[in-house]
């Protein structure tokens, strides 16, 4: 007989949600030894709707070799959150009034580096390049200033490259913004194509080498670092800083702090710099 009572499944064992939180950290770096309960609530129906019966069943599979597909739909699902255009309005304001013309005035080469990590779903990277084009519309030049905008989670990029979002997250973009760089329809707004060409999104995980052809004039890593743990951002800010140019800037988010002995110089709240080298 049938039953008409949905699976359910018995809670994650200790032992299931250490093998797989272990794994996590070392390919992703991101520690989650303390977030059992997020853990088994982001994944239970997952779980279910792939056909498991126990999360020790999944986990194996999920840890089986050559499983990527697997640990990239767990990581879309742990590390997905909430965010929407000009959150922590401080960084725009910064950056329309400290960052850009200060790099009118000591750049040299045309040229705008900027770096969105862990960009999730684009809004942040949009709004910068939002930011770009209001301040450069009165300038004549001929300014490259493209966004490299990269996360892990496939399904993020394939949103934040689609550029399509709910009217309630534009909320805090000014009106003239939302007539100017989106298009509208039942409700949804599309960045328009001028926008859109201005960021290019790739896949990175950033514990991996950081190994662009390019050095960045900014960074922004916001929101990110809470899920590692000190010894993993010690060496994700070493290889920031190797790969920020001189006089170039780093955000991070505002609920979040660089380790001692940082080799960035705080400017201001969530705002580091990497001081121009003394010839």
């Amino acid at each position: 007989m049938t039953s008409f009572f949905p699976q359910r499944l018995e809670p994650m064992k200790d032992e299931d949600f250490f093998r797989l939180t272990s794994c996590i950290k070392q390919r992703y770096g991101l520690n989650l030894g303390d977030k059992k309960t997020l853990v088994e609530s982001r994944l239970y129906n997952y779980v279910l709707d792939r056909g498991f019966t126990s999360f020790a069943d999944f986990v194996s599979t999920a840890l089986a070799a050559d499983n990527e597909l697997e640990m990239a739909n767990i990581i879309n699902r742990l590390t997905t959150n909430y965010t929407y255009f000009m959150r922590e309005q401080e960084h725009f304001d910064h950056f329309t009034k400290v960052f850009l013309p200060n790099a009118e005035q000591t750049i040299d080469r045309n040229e705008l580096c900027i770096w969105s990590a862990g960009c999730s779903f684009g809004h942040e990277a949009y709004t910068f390049a939002c930011c770009m084009e209001d301040y450069f519309e009165d300038k004549n030049n001929s300014w490259d200033r493209r966004i490299l905008a990269t996360d892990i989670s496939h399904n993020a990029l394939l949103t934040a490259k689609q550029g399509s979002y709910g009217a309630a997250t534009l909320d805090s973009l000014p009106r003239a913004w939302k007539k100017k760089y989106f298009t509208e329809k039942n409700g949804i707004y599309t960045v328009n194509e001028r926008l859109r060409s201005q960021v290019l999104f790739k896949c990175h995980n950033l514990m991996e080498n950081i190994s662009f052809k390019k050095k960045f004039d900014l960074i922004i890593c916001r929101n990110v670092m809470i899920y590692f743990d000190r010894e993993t951002v010690r060496d994700l800010i070493r290889r920031f800083y190797d790969a920020t140019n001189d006089g170039g800037y780093l955000y991070i988010g505002h609920a979040e702090t660089l380790p001692e002995g940082s080799p960035y110089v705080r400017e201001r709240a969530a705002v580091y710099r990497k001081m121009l080298r003394r010839e």
